[in-house]
Parts: structure tokens; sequence; C-alpha cells
């Protein structure tokens, strides 16, 4: 009964947490924080679509409703691990093939077992339903609760099928990771949204109404509409 107190508690807080980093105001260097997260995530996906290892990706992508890009995903600890980062969720058209103007979101989660030391990597999570879409909308998902999300195949002659809502890629020090994201939650971050487009958005403005734009994201989208080719 300890234990079980003791996931819910752990778990609750990572919630409280995410929420919380999500929700923090605006501050003056937001602006800047956005655009280096936006410059990373273009340097994740020409990283990822130069990897033999990620054949599969450019055909998932090329039918996904969007994409999640995490330049950086750190895990790590001792017995009790967590893990954290910010991206940006682009949505793709479907009559065109483009991607949209990016959204920030952040990640984090704590996990229970033994983690010596930790791990940090670069990750792509491919839209692969609307109803992972959708879940996106709203303030904060979490995978494989929520939404379902399954490890991407690598390597040539993979299959290329799911159902599952999001698909996951991760690399590790140029190398693939095996880092699992399920429970972790995913929440908008409105001070890196507000930061990027000069003035309060919300993923709807942004995804869905495509009512603002930054140029700074033309490379990130060029970058994903390549890779989706």
């Amino acid at each position: 009964m300890n234990k079980i107190r003791r996931s819910i508690t752990l778990t609750g807080a990572a919630l409280a947490l995410t929420a919380t980093f999500a929700s923090l105001p605006a501050r003056a260097d937001d602006a800047s924080d956005a655009k280096n997260t936006v410059d990373k995530a273009t340097a994740t996906v020409n990283a990822f679509a130069a990897d033999k290892d990620f054949v599969v990706l450019p055909q998932l992508l090329k039918k996904s409703k969007g994409v999640l890009v995490y330049p950086l995903i750190v895990e790590g600890g001792f017995i009790i691990g967590g893990s954290g980062g910010t991206g940006v969720l682009l949505v793709r058209d479907e009559k065109t093939g483009k991607f949209g103007s990016p959204a920030f979101y952040s990640m984090g989660g704590v996990s229970l077992g033994f983690l010596a030391g930790g791990q940090a990597a670069e990750t792509m999570l491919v839209i692969n339903t609307q109803k992972g879409l959708d879940s996106l909308l709203s303030t904060k998902v979490k995978l494989g609760g929520d939404a379902s999300i399954a490890a991407g195949p690598k390597g040539a002659g993979a299959n290329a099928n799911f159902t599952e809502d999001f698909i996951s890629y991760s690399k590790s020090k140029g190398a693939y990771a095996n880092m699992s994201l399920n429970g972790q939650v995913i929440a908008v971050r409105d001070s890196l949204n507000q930061g990027f487009y000069g003035k309060p958005v919300t993923p709807v403005d942004i995804l869905v109404k495509n009512s603002v734009s930054n140029p700074a994201a033309a490379p990130l989208q060029a970058a994903l509409a390549a890779m989706a080719k």
C-alpha cells in the first residue's frame, strides 16, 4: 500500500510540475528561448533525415497528422528517475503536405525503477491519428493513458503500419535510444508561444486557425517538408 501511495504521490508531483512549467508567465527572454528551440528542432530533423536507422520515419511523416520535435529530453536518476524537455508541434496539411507554424510544448514525467546514471536524447513523435492531434489541443495529454504510443521501428525493411496515436523515435549521442515515453505528460508552453509570436496565443490559434506566423520557423518547415517527400 505504501508503494502504491508513493507512486501516486510521485505521479501527482510530476503532473503538477509539468503544469506549472507549462503555465509560467512570459519572460523577456522567452522570444530567444523559443527561437533557440526552433533552431535546435531543425537540427534534430536534419540529423534524423540523414540517419539510415530511421528510413521508415519519412514514410510515417508523409502520411502523418503532424509531428512533435524535441531537441533534448533528459532522463536520469537513481531508483526514482525523472525526464523532461521542450519541443515544438507542427501540423501537416493533408492537401498540400506542408507543415504549419510551430506550437511549443513541454514533456515531463517520473518513472520508478533502477536508473543508473541517465540519458539525453533527441526525439521525434509522429502524430499518427486525428485523436492524437486532437489530444494536443487540450491543456495536457498523458502518453500511454490519454493517447496510445508505440516505438517506431528502425532499419531497412521495417513495417510502417501502425494504429497507435503516436509513433516515437529517439536517438542519443548519434545512436538509437531505447527511451520509453510511456507515462510522459505533454503540456502547452504558453510563455514560449507568446514569446515566439509576440502576443498571447493558444494551440488552436496556431495549429487550427493559422492566425499567426513567424519567418524564423521557415527552416524547420522546409526540413520537415524535405524529409516527408
